[in-house]
């Protein structure tokens, strides 16, 4: 059990959580489940766990201000939120709380296990440390998780990461929707999944000058993005 990746499940549904325990369990995870928000931020604090998956809609708060006291203290292990609500606007803020994926209820249990193991396998420890990446005047390390540009210092998410990281490598390519989600997320594209929109937003905002006129991640229409550093 010691050496099986450590999920923190926050979830209040008793028959929602049972059942992803016991999927979670039966895939080889371990796992830990918290009820309410206080319990989940206890316990991420307590036992620093390999991923977090944390229900938007909670008892004694909302998976919002969950997800940003945890990021407080720890602003590395992914998070991964449950959501029974489709509005892009309520997406794109879970994200800007500091959460690295969503999942719309109701979701398939095998795309968020894909989504899980995406991230492990991208985790490994003991891997070599990526070198820093120059787009602009900002760099980017890709270890610490961390945008410098001059000594201003901004926090990026693990996909925030793996997306630039993917983009760089293809600097002035079209990269597409699904081949981004095959390589960072390490899920199938559908024709409803905005999760590498809703990335780009961000990282927009914490790269570009002049976030609504892009000059370095741009929109390549019908196909996907690409970089230009």
């Amino acid at each position: 059990m010691g050496d099986s990746p450590r999920i923190l499940l926050v979830e209040d549904d008793p028959s929602l959580a049972l059942g992803l325990c016991d999927t979670l369990e039966f895939e080889g995870f371990e796992v830990e489940h918290a009820r309410t928000g206080q319990e989940g931020i206890a316990a991420a604090r307590k036992s620093h766990p390999d991923c977090i998956i944390l229900d938007l809609m909670l008892p004694d708060t909302n998976g919002y201000r969950v997800c940003e006291q945890i990021r407080e203290t720890d602003g590395v292990v992914p998070i991964i939120m449950l959501t029974a609500r489709s509005q892009e606007a309520d997406k794109i803020r879970g994200l800007d709380a500091g959460a690295d994926d969503y999942v719309t209820k109701p979701f398939s249990v095998g795309e968020l296990v894909a989504r899980i193991r995406a991230i492990f396998r991208r985790t490994q420890r003991g891997a070599r440390p990526d070198a820093p990446l120059e787009i602009g005047d900002a760099v980017i390390d890709p270890t610490a998780q961390v945008l410098r540009r001059g000594r201003a210092e901004t926090k990026l998410s693990f996909y925030e990461v793996q997306l630039l990281k993917l983009l760089h490598e293809r600097a002035g390519q079209p990269v597409s929707r699904d081949e981004i989600l095959d390589k960072v997320w390490g899920i199938e594209g559908s024709p409803t999944n905005r999760t590498v929109d809703n990335f780009v937003v961000k990282l927009r905002k914490k790269l570009e000058p002049q976030p609504d006129e892009p000059r370095h991640i741009l929109t390549v229409y019908g196909v996907g993005y690409k970089l230009v550093v």
